[in-house]
């Protein structure tokens, strides 16, 4: 069990730490002990040879007192009696003395969406680096025109335990992998870059069989020799359509983050103060939902304790909730949502997003295709930029196509999106029954923390929206 990390390995006892958390809350309106233990590796197979083998272990706490709007918080990776007691005596510097009414701790579940295994147990360290050797030696069998392999290969595996004032206590073990392959080719004096990457939280198995990772290599290496073939993208405004899957970070920056409850309560938010309003196209229904078993933003609970849930944000283009952790959902007189998180024990919980995406609609995408006259088709995305207080953004496409009289045509090349979350969801005409969620590759930063994420949607058009590229 996670407690044994915390309290048979350590000099910590429960007891007397359950008594000091009892009194630095004491007048609080909410507050907890947060314990972690952690391993991680990291490989890294590039130039033909092992770059990069990386282990860690990471263990401390965080101990928070929330009073009205204002958190004190301390952490420390010294898991003993008298760290914990300088943490209390720090954290209550919050306190006003006008008293507080502790907050009821998160509701129970017996939902469990991953195992305990410890995914970095299961192969030697032999093994990871013969795999990573395998996958660079095939990427670049497949084709003479590769000119560069990159394959990763990382695993965590976390235990988590929350004290509450009273005794209750709340425990989580958390595995997460990713495996990842980056392929650059070349003709003449041009070279191009295609990606692959997949995981969850779960053991390596699933990713490791020569069926899977040969499919990411074949998937990154085409990527790599379509954009080998792009012509420059064209400008001005057009419709656009994406593609299913990992298209739906553009939904998650662009109007994921401004469905959060910090973002709303603070009214720094486009969509705030619009419950029950159209906020976008009929048809348009947005999810968050931290309980998909194994995803790689799924959570049995919350950085807070509180189960995940299937929150939906937007109904048929109506604005239906926000994302809520513990704090803001308080202050706002509503339900935390179970979207509580933290980067690690040294960090104070924030609302954010587990698994966000736009659902299925009725159209195929090919007939979402032969309704474009004149537009883009994007398929895959880097980064991008997004402003949270207006929903704008500028997002890059690493994999798009122009679309002229219903038909597919030439990839493109340095292809950006322009625009702002609430305007796009407007616009959106066509929603296609091909929903897919991405391949579990998602990394989502706020604050100067990040959080493992996963994204989605079907395939989508939108009538109009502003291309960035070389010109018309």
């Amino acid at each position: 069990m996670a407690d044994s990390f915390f309290f048979s390995r350590t000099d910590l006892d429960q007891q007397r730490a359950q008594r000091i958390l009892d009194d630095a809350l004491t007048g609080a309106d909410d507050g907890e002990l947060y314990l972690e233990y952690s391993q991680s590796e990291a490989f890294v197979f590039d130039d033909n040879r092992l770059k990069t083998a990386s282990y860690n272990v990471e263990q401390g706490f965080g101990l928070r007192a929330v009073v009205g709007e204002s958190t004190g918080y301390a952490h420390a990776t010294d898991l003993t009696e008298d760290a914990l007691k300088r943490a209390a005596g720090a954290v209550q510097a919050v306190k006003t003395g006008q008293g507080g009414s502790l907050a009821l701790g998160p509701a129970r579940t017996n939902l469990k969406l991953y195992p305990d295994d410890n995914p970095l147990e299961a192969m030697p360290f032999a093994a990871k680096a013969k795999l990573l050797e395998e996958i660079n030696a095939y990427a670049r069998g497949k084709d003479k025109r590769v000119r560069q392999v990159s394959a990763s290969l990382s695993g965590e595996w976390q235990a988590i335990e929350i004290l509450r004032p009273g005794g209750e206590i709340v425990r989580d073990i958390r595995p997460l992998v990713r495996l990842n392959v980056s392929v650059t080719a070349g003709d003449g004096d041009r070279q191009e870059s295609g990606s692959h990457g997949a995981g969850g939280r779960e053991g390596y198995a699933r990713f490791i069989t020569p069926e899977a990772w040969q499919g990411q290599v074949d998937e990154a290496l085409r990527q790599a020799l379509v954009n080998l073939e792009a012509e420059p993208a064209p400008a001005g405004e057009m419709e656009v359509v994406l593609g299913p899957g990992w298209t739906g970070v553009l939904l998650h920056e662009a109007v994921g983050h401004g469905l959060e409850g910090d973002f709303n309560r603070k009214e720094t938010s486009a969509f705030a103060g619009r419950l029950g309003e159209r906020v976008a196209a009929k048809g348009v229904t947005v999810v968050d939902d931290g309980t998909l078993n194994g995803r790689r933003g799924s959570l049995t609970v919350d950085d807070e304790g509180t189960p995940t849930s299937r929150t939906v944000l937007i109904e048929d283009g109506i604005l239906k909730g926000y994302m809520q952790d513990r704090l803001n959902a308080r202050l706002m007189g509503m339900a935390a949502t179970g979207n509580g998180r933290r980067e690690s024990y040294a960090h104070n919980p924030m609302p954010r997003m587990t698994n966000t995406f736009m659902l299925a609609g009725e159209h195929n995408p090919e007939e979402i295709i032969r309704s474009v006259k004149d537009g883009i088709y994007a398929v895959n995305f880097s980064g991008g930029q997004v402003d949270i207080t207006s929903g704008k953004f500028v997002f890059n496409c690493t994999e798009a196509y122009r679309v002229k009289n219903g038909k597919i045509g030439a990839p493109l090349k340095n292809a950006a999106l322009i625009g702002d979350g609430p305007t796009v969801l407007t616009k959106v005409s066509m929603i296609g029954n091909d929903f897919a969620l991405d391949p579990g590759i998602g990394v989502c930063g706020k604050g100067g923390q990040g959080v493992p994420v996963g994204v989605g949607q079907p395939t989508i058009k939108i009538d109009r929206m502003t291309v960035g590229g070389a010109g018309v």
